[in-house]
């Protein structure tokens, strides 16, 4: 009987290189793949997914007591917090300026220049910067910080398609990422970097956040979402093969099987539940096509590197 050979799909496109980090700071790549999540048979995955750890620019009052409790004197101060960061072995930075929420601190560029001058002299880790959300703040300190990491190569986000010419006007000018923000939709994801590179950003400086769910709460249609996205770049369509970011850990840890300490016994225990929250959730989306996942747990980055070596051994 002759052998049965294994059918091998032979895909038309790939996903993008993409880099962060530049001028004497250290670098990272993603994407560049030309197959499916580690069906690496069928084409090759020449970059590994990258690990973020999350920070923020003022300390957070609404996470869990174990975050708490793992990052301790740190959370007060982001340069000690990046340092501890890229300690607990983070491949980049994902710096959240929470303090110029109108809600939180309604703090504005010239706060979001200290931070992020502080961070970038603390680490030379590549950095991401995201505002708080709410568009005209995201311009307003992400034009400043821009500014100040010039030439650095850091990610700027949320770019949405509100501000989106702002953003994509800022990165150009000072050699950024756009981190491209939309709600878990092919089409919108794919209307966006059309937006984008309308505007004249070049893709290879566009970095996509479909936006994702936590195991329990929208992970399973998140990968679906995900999967058809790489499905249409890996058959050639242009506007859909820009590496993703998923922000597993603000996802995970705002959940209640994640922060409650009292739930009944029969969930067990409430620390090794939350740490398994983030890590089946990370696992989960770099299967469907992640190229950076971004943590807050040191331990959950441990595990989720550990996995990783076992899938690139």
């Amino acid at each position: 009987m002759a052998p049965v050979e294994a059918p091998v799909e032979k895909w038309a496109g790939k996903i993008r290189e993409l880099k962060l980090g530049s001028g004497g700071r250290k670098s990272v790549t993603v994407g560049g793949s030309s197959s499916l999540p580690f069906v690496r048979f069928e084409g090759a995955q020449p970059h590994r997914p990258a690990i973020a750890i999350e920070i923020r620019d003022v300390e957070p009052r609404d996470w869990s007591s174990m975050l708490v409790s793992a990052w301790g004197d740190a959370l007060k101060d982001p340069a000690k917090w990046a340092k501890k960061a890229a300690e607990y072995g983070a491949d980049l930075l994902y710096v959240r300026l929470a303090s110029a929420h109108p809600e939180e601190g309604n703090t504005g560029a010239a706060e979001a220049r200290k931070t992020a001058d502080a961070i970038l002299s603390a680490v030379d880790l590549p950095l991401i910067f995201a505002g708080p959300d709410v568009a005209d703040k995201d311009n307003e300190v992400l034009v400043a910080v821009s500014d100040v990491a010039k030439g650095q190569r850091v990610g700027l986000g949320n770019c949405v398609e509100k501000n989106h010419k702002t953003i994509a006007a800022t990165c150009i000018a000072d050699g950024h990422v756009a981190i491209a923000k939309t709600p878990i939709e092919i089409n919108l994801a794919k209307q966006l970097n059309i937006l984008l590179s309308d505007v004249g950003l070049a893709a290879d400086s566009i970095l996509m956040d479909p936006t994702t769910g936590a195991l329990g709460y929208g992970l399973e249609y998140t990968y679906s979402v995900m999967e058809r996205l790489r499905l249409a770049a890996l058959m050639g369509d242009a506007m859909t093969s820009m590496p993703m970011i998923c922000t597993v850990g603000e996802e995970s840890w705002r959940q209640k099987e994640s922060k409650s300490l009292d739930a009944p016994k029969s969930w067990g225990d409430a620390t090794e539940r939350a740490l398994v929250w983030e890590e089946v959730t990370a696992i989960g989306l770099l299967a469907s096509g992640g190229d950076i996942v971004v943590l807050r747990h040191p331990q959950t980055v441990a595990a989720v590197k550990s996995v990783l070596d076992k899938m690139f051994a």
